[in-house]
């Protein structure tokens, strides 16, 4: 299944979300079933605010940015009611001293208390929309998703999701974060950095430098479809690197 996150329409360019599926069914990826879009979502995400709410877990917020020392960690000043002069405008998840964390397949054990790391933190933006947090842990219930893969950039966030998860009631997913891929100046690479797209790259060549990237050994000289089976069936966690130094290597265009 392919999940479109296409939650901030202000930050969305005009046909990325189609040039990503035609990537991915150039690379052999193809969703098993209807791609969900994370815009349409809205009535399931206002939901789920609601009901925090209601269970007292959350509450409405005037602060803005400028209001936020300089740890960025909010100090609970609209815990207790808006103060004077100020409106609603976000909404924010109580965190109350709870600790959470997660027991990640690659980098192992990771546990914070929420209050001294990120304080109540919004899970309903000032604009109306819907804050990551709140939208993935959402939609991963709805998809039924049950492992997640992703990049060690996010592994911060997770506790977050898993608290998140808690409240709303809903399963934790296993996890797993491998290393992010970096350039030649250690940056993580990404469209802000107009980093190389992997639409320039032969399939089957880009494929297999990812898949050594982490640590496995695809066969040399495979086709895209031999691949795609080859790691079906060889994939082993257990070679990934916790984390790599390197950059990701240059593939052929």
């Amino acid at each position: 299944m392919v999940r479109v996150e296409n939650i901030d329409p202000p930050r969305e360019i005009e046909g990325s979300a189609g040039r990503i599926l035609r990537d991915l069914e150039r690379f052999g990826m193809t969703p098993n079933g209807d791609v969900l879009y994370q815009s349409t979502r809205t009535a399931a995400f206002e939901d789920a605010v609601g009901r925090l709410i209601d269970q007292g877990d959350a509450y409405w917020c005037g602060c803005t940015r400028a209001d936020l020392p300089s740890s960025g960690i909010y100090p609970g000043t609209c815990r207790a009611g808006l103060p004077r002069r100020r409106r609603p405008r976000s909404v924010r998840l109580r965190t109350d001293g709870a600790e959470a964390g997660v027991a990640d397949a690659l980098q192992g054990e990771l546990r914070e208390i929420l209050q001294e790391s990120v304080g109540d933190f919004v899970i309903r933006r000032a604009d109306g929309l819907p804050a990551y947090q709140l939208a993935v842990v959402v939609d991963d219930a709805f998809q039924e998703i049950s492992h997640i893969v992703r990049g060690a950039d996010l592994l911060q966030s997770t506790p977050r999701q898993v608290y998140l998860q808690r409240k709303l009631g809903l399963p934790t997913p296993l996890y797993a974060h491998v290393p992010v891929v970096l350039g030649p100046d250690g940056t993580k690479l990404g469209k802000r950095l107009k980093s190389d797209p992997v639409s320039r790259h032969r399939p089957a060549t880009a494929v297999a430098a990812a898949l050594r990237f982490l640590g496995q050994e695809p066969p040399a000289g495979a086709g895209l479809d031999e691949l795609w089976g080859w790691s079906l069936e060889h994939w082993d966690l257990g070679k990934v690197p916790r984390s790599r130094e390197l950059p990701f290597p240059v593939v052929d265009a």
